[in-house]
């Protein structure tokens, strides 16, 4: 009898043992794949040294910007290039990951430019950089080259922090007002990111998403700072192809996805940025959900889903055919002008009747 008692309760200690050993790999898979040594690795250091706080004036230190630009996107990324360098306050250098048949193009315009804006600015344009054993899908997962944002702690390994922007983006404010959020990292996070929707009933992760994702509502990674150095003591690329290969059946917005998988399980990596420094079409399309944006203006405008070159919202086109006419070295009040003039010529939309808070960081 005693045998017998003795043997049910190694059974269901046993039992109770697997469940838990499952449990632990389960949460090891993807979310803890940390090697052992980054328990070690003191990360409480200041913000490292491109970071300056910005008060209104000029910083003393150099703003890093990057794009990837590939296929027919050169147009929409010489835009946003410009929308930067408008309004940059600090020296400001802009690095450019293309494809080998558009870097030419990219050289010669950008010389071009080269008196037209009053502060210092360089730009250097690159190769694109993906694991040679994988490029191809890595280069063709979502849109053209977008995974190339994946891989910029090893492409950069030079530098300690950028601001990552899709070329669907313009900046209607200094680039240093972002920069500075760098400054209100606190010694856990690498990266800061705006959420991917600000409405429950809208949003598409906490309705369509199939795989893990960050917060409630997901982020978006159109606009991305990221603190480089910290990506590479976290061993950021030592997540992205086990994560690929788990979820690759499950994700809809590749590497966008890829990041909300491995941040989920990393929340403390994250610092929120306000939906006004990455405003798209669904905060407004059908009604107003990125309330922040009526104290502080819109600072850098994200033209997803072909926003800016499709006539779905002349909102955000009124926006992108302004700055595309502008010439660099006139003043700026003949950009309010036109974008004035574009919206007045626009056809009534929800996003319409956002026009004073687009256009209230131009003004100023």
């Amino acid at each position: 009898m005693k045998l017998a008692y003795r043997c049910v309760l190694l059974a269901i200690l046993t039992i109770i043992c697997g469940l838990f050993l499952v449990r632990k790999v389960y949460r090891n898979g993807i979310g803890e794949i940390q090697n052992e040594q980054e328990s070690k690795i003191d990360d409480v250091e200041a913000h490292l040294a491109p970071v300056g706080s910005y008060s209104g004036n000029e910083t003393k230190f150099v703003i890093h910007l990057v794009l990837v630009v590939c296929g027919d996107r050169l147009k929409q990324a010489m835009i946003c290039i410009k929308s930067a360098l408008l309004f940059a306050r600090s020296p400001l250098k802009v690095h450019i990951f293309a494809e080998n048949e558009l870097k030419k193009p990219l050289e010669d315009q950008l010389h071009s430019w080269r008196d037209s804006f009053d502060q210092h600015w360089t730009f250097v344009v690159q190769a694109l950089s993906f694991p040679a054993e994988s490029e191809n899908e890595w280069k063709k997962l979502f849109k053209p080259c977008a995974a190339q944002r994946l891989f910029l702690p090893s492409a950069m390994n030079d530098t300690d922090a950028v601001i990552y922007v899709d070329i669907d983006t313009l900046f209607l404010s200094p680039v240093d007002i972002l920069w500075d959020k760098f400054n209100f990292m606190n010694s856990s996070q690498m990266a800061a990111l705006a959420p991917e929707s600000e409405d429950f009933s809208t949003g598409w992760y906490n309705r369509f998403a199939r795989h893990p994702y960050y917060g409630p509502l997901g982020l978006n990674s159109g606009v991305m700072l990221m603190n480089l150095t910290r990506f590479r003591r976290f061993q950021w690329e030592l997540y992205l192809v086990p994560t690929y290969q788990q979820y690759k059946l499950n994700i809809t917005w590749g590497d966008q996805d890829i990041i909300n998988i491995i941040f989920h399980y990393h929340a403390d990596k994250i610092l929120v940025l306000p939906c006004e420094f990455n405003y798209r079409p669904d905060h407004c399309m059908y009604m107003s959900v990125c309330r922040t944006v009526e104290n502080n203006g819109v600072y850098v405008l994200h033209g997803n889903r072909g926003a800016f070159i499709n006539e779905k919202q002349p909102t955000f086109r009124a926006f992108y055919d302004s700055f595309n006419e502008f010439i660099p070295g006139e003043k700026l009040t003949s950009l309010v002008e036109l974008v004035s003039a574009k919206f007045d010529a626009t056809s009534p939309s929800n996003c319409g009747k956002m026009r004073k808070f687009l256009l209230k960081n131009l003004e100023y």
